[in-house]
């Protein structure tokens, strides 16, 4: 078996979720600090977008932005010499669009969940908004983030319609593990298909088992 996809893909999973947690949680904490309805509602339409469009659709509109012949490509390209679209960079590209709605949902859910007679408290003790996001909220919110994390992380491994679209199969480049399960079976190989089925299942499982040890320790730490 071909280890290749594997690498590409957790190599991809690892970096799009240190990008998507951080920017979930930031997301999260500036959705709910914003005071307006209409303006929380609509930048929270923005950011949950991809989770509901299809993800060919995302894809397409990542190959619009980040193609060769396109503005955002064609500026990495001509002033970092990058080339975004169909490269490694790619897939991580797609994995974090995919995934962050996941993580920023989570976040925002934990954040939500948090009492806000502890966030009065603390302004009336004269902390800064700062101080109150990472002593109060960020840390009673900890399971939940923690649990957005291990979705966003399966979701990013397991991303295939926006990686086809933008970054291709390229063996031993852009084929991560959903893309190889598509090419065995094309090819009939359907042996080594099930090898990577069986990785990417065993991967899944162990990320639903560790979400809901985070939900134990959750309703643990309410007890």
């Amino acid at each position: 078996m071909d280890l290749s996809p594997i690498l590409i893909s957790m190599k991809t999973a690892g970096l799009s979720i240190f990008v998507t947690f951080f920017l979930g949680i930031f997301a999260a904490w500036l959705v709910i600090s914003i005071r307006s309805e209409l303006g929380k509602a609509v930048l929270d339409g923005i950011l949950t977008l991809p989770l509901v469009l299809p993800p060919t659709v995302a894809g397409f509109f990542l190959l619009y932005l980040f193609g060769v012949k396109r503005p955002l490509g064609q500026f990495f390209l001509n002033y970092f010499g990058v080339k975004i679209a169909f490269s490694w960079t790619a897939t991580v590209l797609a994995a974090v669009v995919m995934s962050f709605p996941l993580m920023y949902r989570s976040a925002r859910g934990a954040f939500e969940q948090v009492d806000p007679n502890l966030v009065h408290a603390a302004r009336t003790l004269g902390m800064s908004e700062w101080t109150i996001f990472r002593k109060v909220l960020l840390a009673n919110a900890v399971p939940g983030v923690m649990s957005g994390g291990i979705l966003a992380y399966a979701r990013g491994l397991g991303e295939f319609g926006a990686t086809a679209m933008i970054a291709g199969n390229i063996a031993g480049k852009t084929r991560t593990l959903p893309m190889a399960v598509y090419s065995e079976v094309a090819a009939g190989n359907m042996d080594a298909a099930y090898r990577y089925v069986c990785v990417i299942v065993v991967i899944a499982f162990l990320a639903v088992f560790a979400m809901n040890g985070a939900a134990v320790y959750r309703r643990k730490q309410k007890c």
